[in-house]
Protein backbone atom coordinates (compact mmCIF):
# COMPACT_ATOMS: atom_id res chain seq x y z
CA UNK A 1 0.00 0.00 0.00
CA UNK A 2 2.55 2.36 0.88
CA UNK A 3 4.78 1.80 -2.46
CA UNK A 4 1.32 2.00 -4.90
CA UNK A 5 0.87 5.45 -2.41
CA UNK A 6 3.65 6.95 -3.62
CA UNK A 7 4.16 5.85 -7.49
CA UNK A 8 0.51 7.26 -7.43
CA UNK A 9 1.70 10.49 -6.02
CA UNK A 10 4.96 10.58 -8.35
CA UNK A 11 2.35 10.48 -11.16
CA UNK A 12 0.00 13.03 -10.38
CA UNK A 13 3.39 15.76 -9.47
CA UNK A 14 5.03 14.62 -13.08
CA UNK A 15 1.70 15.49 -14.39
CA UNK A 16 0.85 18.76 -12.14
CA UNK A 17 4.92 19.91 -12.86
CA UNK A 18 4.83 19.17 -16.69
CA UNK A 19 1.54 19.30 -18.44
CA UNK A 20 -0.19 21.80 -16.06
CA UNK A 21 2.61 23.70 -14.82
CA UNK A 22 3.99 23.95 -18.60
CA UNK A 23 1.03 24.70 -19.72
CA UNK A 24 0.67 27.86 -17.66
CA UNK A 25 4.28 29.00 -19.01
CA UNK A 26 3.38 28.87 -22.35
CA UNK A 27 -0.16 30.04 -21.99
CA UNK A 28 -1.88 27.04 -22.51
CA UNK A 29 -4.47 26.67 -19.51
CA UNK A 30 -8.09 26.02 -20.62
CA UNK A 31 -7.03 22.31 -22.52
CA UNK A 32 -3.57 19.93 -21.32
CA UNK A 33 -1.05 20.42 -24.48
CA UNK A 34 -0.61 17.69 -26.45
CA UNK A 35 3.37 18.04 -26.53
CA UNK A 36 3.26 18.05 -22.65
CA UNK A 37 1.17 15.35 -22.40
CA UNK A 38 3.85 13.38 -24.07
CA UNK A 39 6.83 14.14 -22.61
CA UNK A 40 4.83 14.06 -18.69
CA UNK A 41 4.38 9.66 -20.03
CA UNK A 42 7.97 9.94 -21.13
CA UNK A 43 9.37 10.97 -17.32
CA UNK A 44 6.96 8.68 -15.72
CA UNK A 45 7.60 5.81 -18.14
CA UNK A 46 11.76 6.79 -17.12
CA UNK A 47 11.17 7.12 -13.37
CA UNK A 48 8.73 4.63 -12.72
CA UNK A 49 10.93 1.25 -11.87
CA UNK A 50 13.46 3.43 -10.25
CA UNK A 51 11.16 5.63 -8.08
CA UNK A 52 9.30 2.28 -7.45
CA UNK A 53 12.60 0.68 -6.26
CA UNK A 54 13.45 3.74 -3.76
CA UNK A 55 10.01 2.96 -2.21
CA UNK A 56 10.02 -0.56 -1.82
CA UNK A 57 13.67 -0.12 -0.16
CA UNK A 58 12.40 2.66 1.91
CA UNK A 59 9.24 0.68 2.74
CA UNK A 60 11.37 -2.20 3.56
CA UNK A 61 13.34 -0.08 5.88
CA UNK A 62 9.88 1.02 7.75
CA UNK A 63 8.22 -2.31 8.24
CA UNK A 64 11.10 -4.46 8.87
CA UNK A 65 12.77 -2.43 11.30
CA UNK A 66 15.74 -1.76 9.15
CA UNK A 67 15.77 -5.10 8.39
CA UNK A 68 15.79 -5.89 4.56
CA UNK A 69 12.45 -7.36 3.38
CA UNK A 70 12.45 -11.24 2.87
CA UNK A 71 12.21 -10.70 -0.96
CA UNK A 72 15.15 -8.27 -1.22
CA UNK A 73 16.95 -11.20 0.98
CA UNK A 74 15.84 -13.82 -1.51
CA UNK A 75 16.48 -12.38 -4.83
CA UNK A 76 20.11 -10.94 -3.37
CA UNK A 77 20.95 -14.03 -1.37
CA UNK A 78 23.27 -15.73 -4.28
CA UNK A 79 25.28 -12.35 -4.38
CA UNK A 80 25.29 -12.30 -0.30
CA UNK A 81 26.62 -15.11 0.38
CA UNK A 82 29.92 -15.92 -2.83
CA UNK A 83 30.86 -12.20 -3.70
CA UNK A 84 33.88 -11.36 -1.82
CA UNK A 85 33.74 -14.10 0.71
CA UNK A 86 36.28 -16.78 0.78
CA UNK A 87 34.52 -20.39 0.43
CA UNK A 88 35.63 -21.22 4.34
CA UNK A 89 33.76 -18.29 5.32
CA UNK A 90 30.39 -19.07 3.22
CA UNK A 91 28.84 -21.07 6.03
CA UNK A 92 28.76 -18.36 8.00
CA UNK A 93 27.65 -15.68 6.02
CA UNK A 94 25.30 -18.01 4.83
CA UNK A 95 24.10 -18.08 8.58
CA UNK A 96 24.08 -14.69 9.08
CA UNK A 97 21.73 -13.94 6.17
CA UNK A 98 19.16 -16.45 7.27
CA UNK A 99 19.06 -14.84 10.31
CA UNK A 100 18.48 -11.09 8.92
CA UNK A 101 16.06 -12.40 6.51
CA UNK A 102 13.81 -14.30 8.92
CA UNK A 103 14.20 -12.16 11.82
CA UNK A 104 15.05 -15.27 13.92
CA UNK A 105 16.81 -15.05 17.31
CA UNK A 106 19.51 -18.01 16.30
CA UNK A 107 20.63 -19.55 13.04
CA UNK A 108 22.36 -22.84 12.27
CA UNK A 109 23.84 -24.40 8.99
CA UNK A 110 24.85 -27.79 9.38
CA UNK A 111 26.89 -29.66 7.05
CA UNK A 112 27.15 -32.74 5.95
CA UNK A 113 30.87 -33.77 5.57
CA UNK A 114 31.64 -38.06 5.09
CA UNK A 115 28.30 -38.89 5.57
CA UNK A 116 28.15 -37.04 9.16
CA UNK A 117 25.65 -34.53 9.66
CA UNK A 118 27.93 -31.54 11.65
CA UNK A 119 27.26 -28.01 12.54
CA UNK A 120 29.54 -25.88 10.40
CA UNK A 121 28.52 -22.29 11.16
CA UNK A 122 25.99 -19.92 13.95
CA UNK A 123 24.99 -16.49 14.07
CA UNK A 124 25.36 -14.81 16.58
CA UNK A 125 28.56 -16.90 16.43
CA UNK A 126 28.80 -18.60 19.39
CA UNK A 127 24.64 -19.44 19.71
CA UNK A 128 25.14 -23.18 19.07
CA UNK A 129 21.97 -24.55 19.86
CA UNK A 130 22.71 -28.63 19.25
CA UNK A 131 20.95 -29.90 16.57
CA UNK A 132 19.36 -32.57 19.10
CA UNK A 133 17.63 -29.63 20.67
CA UNK A 134 13.51 -29.72 20.82
CA UNK A 135 13.03 -26.31 21.61
CA UNK A 136 9.73 -24.93 20.94
CA UNK A 137 10.03 -22.92 18.00
CA UNK A 138 12.79 -24.41 15.99
CA UNK A 139 12.67 -24.73 12.85
CA UNK A 140 14.82 -27.15 10.04
CA UNK A 141 14.86 -27.91 6.49
CA UNK A 142 17.11 -29.89 4.86
CA UNK A 143 19.40 -28.41 2.11
CA UNK A 144 19.30 -30.30 -1.19
CA UNK A 145 21.65 -30.95 -4.72
CA UNK A 146 21.00 -33.52 -7.47
CA UNK A 147 18.72 -35.47 -5.43
CA UNK A 148 21.45 -35.41 -2.34
CA UNK A 149 21.22 -34.35 1.23
CA UNK A 150 24.08 -31.49 1.88
CA UNK A 151 23.16 -30.25 4.93
CA UNK A 152 20.63 -28.50 6.95
CA UNK A 153 19.69 -24.80 7.72
CA UNK A 154 17.78 -24.39 11.55
CA UNK A 155 16.23 -21.55 12.91
CA UNK A 156 14.99 -20.44 16.49
CA UNK A 157 12.67 -17.79 16.46
CA UNK A 158 12.33 -15.51 19.28
CA UNK A 159 9.83 -16.15 22.25
CA UNK A 160 6.49 -15.14 21.19
CA UNK A 161 7.36 -13.99 17.46
CA UNK A 162 6.79 -16.80 14.77
CA UNK A 163 7.82 -16.53 10.94
CA UNK A 164 5.10 -14.84 9.57
CA UNK A 165 3.68 -16.78 6.13
CA UNK A 166 6.01 -14.50 4.12
CA UNK A 167 9.23 -15.46 6.33
CA UNK A 168 8.25 -18.72 6.17
CA UNK A 169 8.45 -18.80 2.05
CA UNK A 170 11.67 -16.97 2.66
CA UNK A 171 12.85 -19.89 5.22
CA UNK A 172 11.94 -21.91 2.14
CA UNK A 173 13.45 -20.54 -0.54
CA UNK A 174 16.94 -19.87 1.10
CA UNK A 175 16.95 -23.88 1.62
CA UNK A 176 16.09 -24.00 -2.11
CA UNK A 177 18.81 -22.02 -3.14
CA UNK A 178 21.31 -23.11 -1.02
CA UNK A 179 22.28 -25.99 -2.46
CA UNK A 180 24.98 -24.73 -4.77
CA UNK A 181 26.56 -23.42 -1.80
CA UNK A 182 26.63 -25.78 0.44
CA UNK A 183 28.08 -28.70 -1.84
CA UNK A 184 31.44 -26.17 -2.27
CA UNK A 185 31.58 -25.99 1.27
CA UNK A 186 30.84 -29.21 1.53
CA UNK A 187 34.08 -30.29 -0.99
CA UNK A 188 36.04 -27.90 1.02
CA UNK A 189 35.53 -29.08 4.36
CA UNK A 190 36.06 -32.61 2.74
CA UNK A 191 39.16 -31.57 1.49
CA UNK A 192 40.26 -30.04 4.65
CA UNK A 193 39.05 -33.51 6.58
CA UNK A 194 41.29 -35.71 3.85
CA UNK A 195 43.95 -33.19 4.69
CA UNK A 196 43.83 -33.86 8.16
CA UNK A 197 43.51 -37.58 7.81
CA UNK A 198 46.39 -37.69 5.70
CA UNK A 199 48.71 -35.41 7.93
CA UNK A 200 47.33 -37.84 11.00
CA UNK A 201 48.53 -40.88 8.92
CA UNK A 202 51.81 -39.70 8.06
CA UNK A 203 52.29 -38.47 11.69
CA UNK A 204 51.46 -42.17 12.80
CA UNK A 205 53.82 -43.74 10.44
CA UNK A 206 56.53 -41.25 11.75
CA UNK A 207 55.76 -42.68 14.95
CA UNK A 208 55.94 -45.98 13.73
CA UNK A 209 58.61 -45.96 12.12
CA UNK A 210 60.33 -44.62 14.96
CA UNK A 211 58.98 -47.13 17.10
CA UNK A 212 60.65 -49.94 15.03
CA UNK A 213 64.03 -48.45 15.67
CA UNK A 214 63.52 -48.17 19.10
CA UNK A 215 62.78 -51.67 19.68
CA UNK A 216 65.82 -52.49 17.77
CA UNK A 217 67.55 -50.85 19.80
CA UNK A 218 65.87 -52.11 22.67
CA UNK A 219 66.20 -55.82 21.62
CA UNK A 220 70.33 -54.79 21.34
CA UNK A 221 70.04 -53.57 24.95
CA UNK A 222 67.82 -56.15 25.98
CA UNK A 223 70.52 -58.82 25.18
CA UNK A 224 73.05 -56.92 26.01
CA UNK A 225 71.65 -56.80 29.51
CA UNK A 226 71.07 -60.25 29.40
CA UNK A 227 74.13 -61.57 28.48
CA UNK A 228 75.85 -59.49 31.64
CA UNK A 229 73.56 -60.23 33.99
CA UNK A 230 72.94 -63.55 33.10
CA UNK A 231 76.43 -65.47 32.55
CA UNK A 232 78.41 -62.96 34.19
CA UNK A 233 76.67 -63.74 37.12
CA UNK A 234 77.57 -67.05 36.68
CA UNK A 235 81.39 -66.16 35.81
CA UNK A 236 81.56 -64.14 38.81
CA UNK A 237 80.87 -66.93 40.79
CA UNK A 238 82.79 -69.53 39.23
CA UNK A 239 85.65 -66.89 39.60
CA UNK A 240 85.19 -66.63 43.41
CA UNK A 241 84.71 -70.22 43.59
CA UNK A 242 88.54 -70.73 41.42
CA UNK A 243 89.77 -68.56 44.33
CA UNK A 244 88.54 -70.39 46.68
CA UNK A 245 89.79 -73.06 45.06
CA UNK A 246 93.47 -71.81 45.09
CA UNK A 247 93.46 -70.41 49.14
CA UNK A 248 92.38 -73.89 50.14
CA UNK A 249 95.02 -75.71 48.27
CA UNK A 250 97.43 -76.09 50.69
CA UNK A 251 94.97 -76.20 53.39
CA UNK A 252 92.94 -78.63 52.32
CA UNK A 253 93.59 -80.27 49.22
CA UNK A 254 90.56 -82.97 49.01
CA UNK A 255 87.81 -79.68 49.20
CA UNK A 256 90.00 -77.54 47.26
CA UNK A 257 90.13 -80.65 44.30
CA UNK A 258 85.95 -81.35 44.77
CA UNK A 259 85.33 -77.52 44.74
CA UNK A 260 87.39 -77.61 41.31
CA UNK A 261 85.59 -80.40 40.09
CA UNK A 262 81.85 -78.61 40.34
CA UNK A 263 83.26 -75.64 38.84
CA UNK A 264 82.97 -78.00 35.53
CA UNK A 265 79.19 -78.22 35.89
CA UNK A 266 79.61 -73.83 36.90
CA UNK A 267 81.43 -73.92 33.23
CA UNK A 268 79.60 -75.77 31.49
CA UNK A 269 75.62 -74.27 32.56
CA UNK A 270 77.72 -70.55 31.98
CA UNK A 271 78.54 -71.67 27.96
CA UNK A 272 75.05 -73.01 27.77
CA UNK A 273 73.10 -69.96 29.20
CA UNK A 274 75.83 -67.94 26.89
CA UNK A 275 74.96 -69.57 23.85
CA UNK A 276 70.85 -68.82 24.68
CA UNK A 277 71.63 -65.65 25.77
CA UNK A 278 73.11 -64.57 22.46
CA UNK A 279 70.11 -65.82 20.69
CA UNK A 280 68.41 -64.10 22.15
CA UNK A 281 66.19 -66.43 24.02
CA UNK A 282 65.58 -66.62 27.64
CA UNK A 283 67.23 -69.18 30.38
CA UNK A 284 64.76 -72.60 29.47
CA UNK A 285 63.86 -73.23 32.66
CA UNK A 286 62.44 -70.24 33.11
CA UNK A 287 60.74 -70.18 29.63
CA UNK A 288 59.30 -73.79 30.51
CA UNK A 289 58.74 -73.95 34.09
CA UNK A 290 58.51 -70.37 35.53
CA UNK A 291 59.94 -68.04 37.58
CA UNK A 292 60.67 -69.88 41.18
CA UNK A 293 62.18 -73.38 39.10
CA UNK A 294 64.65 -70.68 37.69
CA UNK A 295 66.05 -68.98 40.39
CA UNK A 296 65.97 -72.18 42.81
CA UNK A 297 68.49 -73.07 39.94
CA UNK A 298 70.31 -69.90 39.63
CA UNK A 299 70.89 -69.08 43.09
CA UNK A 300 72.08 -72.60 43.58
CA UNK A 301 75.54 -72.05 42.42
CA UNK A 302 75.76 -68.58 44.26
CA UNK A 303 79.16 -68.09 46.12
CA UNK A 304 77.04 -67.03 48.85
CA UNK A 305 74.48 -68.99 50.75
CA UNK A 306 71.34 -67.81 49.68
CA UNK A 307 68.22 -68.10 51.24
CA UNK A 308 64.75 -68.34 49.01
CA UNK A 309 61.06 -67.85 49.66
CA UNK A 310 58.20 -67.96 47.39
CA UNK A 311 54.30 -67.33 48.23
CA UNK A 312 51.46 -67.46 45.71
CA UNK A 313 53.80 -66.63 42.73
CA UNK A 314 52.30 -67.72 39.30
CA UNK A 315 53.19 -67.78 35.71
CA UNK A 316 53.39 -64.13 33.68
CA UNK A 317 54.11 -62.97 30.50
CA UNK A 318 57.66 -63.58 29.54
CA UNK A 319 58.76 -60.16 29.91
CA UNK A 320 57.76 -59.58 33.96
CA UNK A 321 59.67 -63.24 34.36
CA UNK A 322 62.46 -61.83 32.89
CA UNK A 323 62.37 -58.12 34.57
CA UNK A 324 62.12 -60.39 38.09
CA UNK A 325 64.43 -62.94 37.14
CA UNK A 326 67.36 -60.85 35.79
CA UNK A 327 66.52 -58.15 38.72
CA UNK A 328 66.90 -61.25 41.35
CA UNK A 329 70.38 -62.21 39.20
CA UNK A 330 71.81 -58.60 39.05
CA UNK A 331 70.81 -58.08 43.16
CA UNK A 332 73.02 -61.23 43.65
CA UNK A 333 75.88 -60.54 41.60
CA UNK A 334 76.54 -57.21 43.41
CA UNK A 335 76.33 -58.51 46.76
CA UNK A 336 79.14 -61.28 45.97
CA UNK A 337 80.87 -58.63 44.10
CA UNK A 338 81.03 -55.65 46.87
CA UNK A 339 78.77 -56.25 49.91
CA UNK A 340 81.55 -58.95 51.83
CA UNK A 341 78.21 -60.33 52.67
CA UNK A 342 77.59 -63.89 54.39
CA UNK A 343 74.36 -64.61 53.91
CA UNK A 344 71.57 -62.86 51.08
CA UNK A 345 67.78 -63.31 51.19
CA UNK A 346 65.04 -63.71 48.57
CA UNK A 347 61.46 -63.02 48.96
CA UNK A 348 58.82 -63.38 45.95
CA UNK A 349 55.10 -63.09 47.25
CA UNK A 350 52.42 -61.84 45.19
CA UNK A 351 49.19 -60.44 46.47
CA UNK A 352 46.69 -58.34 44.83
CA UNK A 353 48.25 -58.24 41.42
CA UNK A 354 51.20 -56.91 42.67
CA UNK A 355 53.87 -59.24 42.49
CA UNK A 356 56.77 -57.94 45.03
CA UNK A 357 60.92 -59.29 45.03
CA UNK A 358 63.20 -58.44 47.85
CA UNK A 359 67.01 -59.51 47.86
CA UNK A 360 68.48 -58.35 51.18
CA UNK A 361 72.02 -58.66 52.10
CA UNK A 362 74.21 -58.89 55.61
CA UNK A 363 77.14 -57.07 53.97
CA UNK A 364 78.97 -53.99 54.15
CA UNK A 365 76.33 -51.84 52.26
CA UNK A 366 76.74 -48.07 50.90
CA UNK A 367 75.52 -45.00 51.37
CA UNK A 368 73.07 -44.36 48.35
CA UNK A 369 73.68 -40.43 48.19
CA UNK A 370 77.31 -40.06 47.36
CA UNK A 371 77.44 -44.09 45.42
CA UNK A 372 77.92 -44.18 41.86
CA UNK A 373 75.05 -46.29 40.83
CA UNK A 374 76.99 -48.19 38.41
CA UNK A 375 75.48 -50.46 35.42
CA UNK A 376 74.11 -52.94 37.99
CA UNK A 377 71.29 -50.86 39.34
CA UNK A 378 70.61 -48.66 36.52
CA UNK A 379 69.71 -52.20 34.70
CA UNK A 380 68.04 -53.22 37.15
CA UNK A 381 65.24 -49.72 37.34
CA UNK A 382 65.88 -50.33 34.07
CA UNK A 383 63.81 -53.66 33.43
CA UNK A 384 61.37 -52.91 36.32
CA UNK A 385 60.06 -49.98 35.15
CA UNK A 386 59.98 -51.40 31.18
CA UNK A 387 57.08 -53.39 32.59
CA UNK A 388 55.17 -50.50 34.54
CA UNK A 389 57.21 -51.70 37.81
CA UNK A 390 59.26 -49.99 40.83
CA UNK A 391 62.26 -50.02 42.40
CA UNK A 392 63.52 -49.10 45.47
CA UNK A 393 66.54 -49.85 47.21
CA UNK A 394 67.66 -49.04 51.31
CA UNK A 395 70.99 -49.15 52.33
CA UNK A 396 73.25 -48.14 54.97
CA UNK A 397 76.88 -48.25 55.60
CA UNK A 398 77.83 -51.63 58.00
CA UNK A 399 74.07 -52.37 57.97
CA UNK A 400 73.74 -54.28 54.38
CA UNK A 401 71.24 -53.77 51.50
CA UNK A 402 67.84 -54.56 50.81
CA UNK A 403 66.83 -54.16 46.82
CA UNK A 404 62.88 -54.24 46.24
CA UNK A 405 61.14 -54.32 43.10
CA UNK A 406 57.38 -54.35 42.85
CA UNK A 407 55.77 -55.18 39.44
CA UNK A 408 51.95 -55.05 38.08
CA UNK A 409 50.90 -58.27 37.19
CA UNK A 410 46.86 -57.89 37.37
Amino acid sequence: MLVLTGLAVFVLLVYVVVVLGGGALIGHTSSPQVGLSVLATAMVALGFEPVQSRLEHTASRLVHEGRQSPYEVLTRFSQSVTSSYPSEELPARMAKVLADGTGAERSQVWLVVDDELGLAATWPPGAGVSGADDLPGRRELPVRHAGRLLGVLAVQERDGVPLTLVEERLFAGLANQAGLVLHGARLRAELVHRLDQLSTRAAELRVSRQRLVDAQDAERRRLERDIHDGAQQHLVALAVNLRLASSLAERSPERADQLIAEQSTAAATTIETLIRLSRGIYPSLLVDDGLVPALRTAVSTSPLPVELRATGVGRHSAEVEAAAYFCVLEALQNSAKHSAARTVRVSLREVSGVLTLTVGDDGSGFDLATADPGAGLANMRDRVESVGGTLAIETTPGRGTLVEARLPVG
